[in-house]
């Protein structure tokens, strides 16, 4: 059966001998109808009996055995006789007997037979009062408990006032249990750490149903689309009279971002060539800026033209100064001009492979 933490507490304080005597009186009544909880109080007797070895024995003054015969011997006194009071009960010595002693014996039998009666002498087995130096204690010293009768020569002490230790006794109780439920929730804690612990790096280590369900973990990996359709490609010789190129205009039809490529054309030093492009839907040419001085040149300003414009234009290129047309006109005669040509065709939409 399991018990409250109440039905432990009051068992443990039955064994300390803490409780009351309503409190004693219903353990006692528990115990005598449940042999379990007389089993639970027996534990802890046997967990706090280690405690009185820690006490040591005291031994009692003379005067406490001086009491003791002196109780024994009103109580006889009372229960034999209550009108006449006999001696006091003494322990027996023995002790060789005296030649006067033994004198007078006869003396006391031929007296009796003529006098009156007298009483007759103590026997052996209680001896007088005052032969006390080796007397041997009625009760063996083990069963005599192990107090200390008050001593006529030392003063009273005041006694203390008594003080209602219930609450205290209460107090103790409550603060039994709060401790014992501290234990007990830290105990959980460790063990819940331990487990988690346990969980994350040693889940092999615990049994079936604690370790923790295995992780799918679903990656989806997209690869990029391949392109359905392949823009157009142009191209444009920019030749001058003598025929023989100087520069390659390269063009791509889906950004409109073009390319120079420098191939036979050399300036003249103080000069730059400016590329020009010259429509017919336009009033007047547009600079499409100065060409390096490297081998290649690359603009996208052809991205804010009509696709028409661009296809159908002629590009031209001039000689101007250093940096270019000052006013945004050419200020000489074209020297190379030509137009473009496609040299790659669009590639036609392609269906996505059927999986």
């Amino acid at each position: 059966m399991a018990y409250s933490e109440d039905h432990i507490v009051l068992a443990a304080e039955y064994a300390l001998g803490t409780l009351d005597a309503d409190e004693r009186a219903q353990v006692a009544t528990m115990m005598a109808v449940d042999q379990e909880f007389a089993a639970l109080v027996q534990s802890w007797e046997f967990r706090l009996g280690v405690l009185n070895q820690m006490v040591g024995t005291i031994e009692p003054r003379p005067i406490v055995w001086e009491n003791i015969r002196r109780e024994i011997a009103r109580t006889l006194s009372s229960q034999d006789s209550p009108e006449a009071a006999p001696p006091l009960p003494e322990f027996y010595s023995p002790e060789p007997s005296s030649p006067e002693s033994s004198a007078t014996e006869p003396s006391a039998t031929e007296s009796s037979t003529t006098g009156p009666p007298t009483p007759e002498p103590p026997s052996p087995d209680v001896p007088s009062p005052e032969s006390n130096s080796d007397a041997v204690p009625i009760f063996p010293p083990q069963f005599v408990p192990q107090t200390h009768a008050p001593d006529p020569s030392v003063a009273p002490v005041t006694q203390a006032p008594v003080v209602d230790g219930s609450k205290v006794i209460h107090l103790e109780g409550r603060v039994k249990r709060w401790r014992t439920i501290a234990s007990a929730v830290g105990a959980l804690a460790a063990a819940l750490l331990v487990t988690l612990s346990l969980q994350i790096f040693l889940p092999d280590a615990l049994p079936g149903a604690l370790r923790p369900a295995p992780r799918i973990q679903t990656v989806e990996l997209k690869t990029p689309a391949a392109p359905l359709s392949s823009p157009a490609q142009y191209v444009a010789l920019l030749q001058g009279q003598s025929g023989g190129p100087a520069f390659i205009l390269t063009i791509d039809g889906a950004t409109k971002n073009f390319t120079v490529r420098k191939v036979g054309a050399t300036p003249e030093p103080g000069k730059s060539f400016e590329l020009w492009l010259i429509s017919d839907r336009l009033p007047r040419p547009r600079s499409l800026g100065v060409i390096g001085s490297g081998d290649f040149t690359a603009r996208p300003v052809l991205a804010g033209y009509d696709a028409d414009v661009v296809n159908g234009a002629t590009y031209a290129v001039t000689v101007e100064q250093s940096g270019g047309s000052p006013n945004g006109q050419p200020t000489s005669a074209p020297v190379f001009s030509g137009k473009l040509i496609e040299t790659v065709p669009p590639s036609q939409p392609q269906l996505p492979a059927k999986k």
